[in-house]
């Protein structure tokens, strides 16, 4: 009986670490103009992407929240910066939110991709099965 526990434990136990290393794909939509949330966004892709290295995350800025992504601007310029280099990790700004902002691309963070529409970015992400978060 014993043994029949140690096993059943251990299958269990084994499942559970196979779980925690399935890799996800998450977007990330980001519109507030709130540094609050600029920093929770930030927050949260920096714990999921260590706890699951192999998965993949992308942050789409757009209207309010533009200021997270520029030079002058971010609150989260520095945390921006280090994601920005993970290969598992895309931020994205809207070039339409750009455009009504006047925004330059050189004004962007290093690493920020310009996408032609926030919106467009993340319903095509949910069509490839990607999960949807909102950051409020």
């Amino acid at each position: 009986m014993k043994k029949f526990v140690f096993v059943l434990f251990t299958f269990l136990f084994s499942l559970n670490l196979l779980a925690q290393e399935t890799p996800v794909k998450i977007v990330f939509d980001v519109t507030s103009d709130d540094v609050k949330v600029h920093q929770k966004a930030v927050r949260h892709v920096k714990m999921m992407s260590e706890a699951y290295p192999d998965s993949d995350f992308e942050i789409v800025v757009y209207s309010g929240a533009l200021d997270m992504v520029l030079n002058d601007k971010s609150s989260v310029a520095e945390d921006l910066k280090m994601l920005a280099g993970d290969e598992h990790v895309t931020v994205a700004v809207c070039s339409g939110t750009m455009a009504r902002e006047n925004a330059d691309e050189s004004a962007l963070l290093p690493g920020v991709k310009v996408v032609p529409d926030g919106i467009l970015e993340i319903a095509q992400k949910q069509s490839q099965g990607w999960s949807y978060i909102k950051e409020q």
